[in-house]
């Protein structure tokens, strides 16, 4: 692919597992193509369905579109119907960090990635330290209007992957009628996936379920709140990060503080959803 079109030239190529100051990460601004550690961009057709909509790739005479299931099939052997779109509330809106993921585990192949309005549910915080130290984000619900994330569209072996990697959630199934999801060509997906979390979310000072924001801004708002987390963790972000990386103990203590502090709250309708059985 285009060497203008890498993560690099792109701006995207931050991964929060390697820096987890960085999460979540920074998602496209634009549909694309993820492959390797590039990034093209896919353009809607209205009224079409995914597999149709173009790819932008260069060649000798300029710029020409390609649809986007020829660009699958010679990735994938794997075209856009056959694959499963699992919406993304944190880090896995991020190029990088998928990049990241899928080559540690010798996983290849080519990833659409869209933005959607998605309506009922959006981003808030999970109530745990993940094993790179930073605090993840979970699906909350959500009232009022829909809400800009990405969906990727994932193989069989990208999703098997994908699974291993979120061992603090559930992969479940959000059910179209209840939690709408509308591409950019005017599609309505009849369901999608999602990963919940276990340990239920965080609560902000209102009790409405924390918004999630970047790492160190976060991390900074819950040390403040909490004499107990600061005791555990540090005072600074960069602290907090380093002693939570470096110790299972430290992650599960500071799960025990989220909630003596009274500050989680479980998502009893999302969780229900756990008992799904899952394609």
């Amino acid at each position: 692919m285009d060497s203008d079109r890498s993560l690099i030239a792109l701006g995207l190529h931050t991964a929060p597992l390697s820096d987890p100051l960085a999460y979540p990460g920074t998602a496209p601004g634009n549909c694309g193509l993820l492959v390797r550690d590039h990034y093209a961009r896919v353009v809607p057709v209205r009224g079409q369905p995914l597999g149709q909509w173009w790819v932008e790739q260069s060649a000798a005479d300029g710029p020409r579109r390609v649809p986007l299931d020829h660009v699958l099939l010679r990735h994938d052997r794997c075209v856009a119907d056959a694959r499963v779109p699992v919406l993304a509330v944190g880090s896995n809106a991020s190029p990088a960090q998928l990049h990241h993921k899928f080559t540690r585990l010798g996983v290849l192949g080519a990833v659409p990635m869209i933005r959607a309005a998605v309506t009922g549910i959006g981003p808030g915080v999970s109530a745990h330290i993940g094993r790179a130290g930073y605090v993840p984000a979970a699906p909350v619900l959500t009232t009022g209007d829909a809400t800009t994330l990405v969906v990727s569209w994932l193989t069989g072996a990208q999703l098997a992957a994908l699974d291993s990697t979120e061992r603090h959630y559930d992969r479940v199934v959000l059910p179209g009628a209840r939690f709408p999801v509308e591409l950019p060509s005017g599609e309505r997906l009849g369901g999608c996936q999602v990963y919940v979390g276990k340990y239920g979310c965080l609560l902000a000072d209102d009790s409405a379920p924390q918004a999630l924001l970047p790492q160190r801004e976060l991390l900074r708002l819950l040390l403040e709140r909490s004499a107990a987390l600061r005791m555990l963790l540090g005072r600074t972000p960069e602290a907090a990060v380093a002693r939570a990386a470096a110790d299972a103990t430290v992650r599960e203590a500071a799960r025990r503080i989220f909630a003596a502090e009274g500050w989680v709250a479980r998502q009893p309708e999302l969780e229900a959803l756990a008992a799904t059985a899952m394609p």
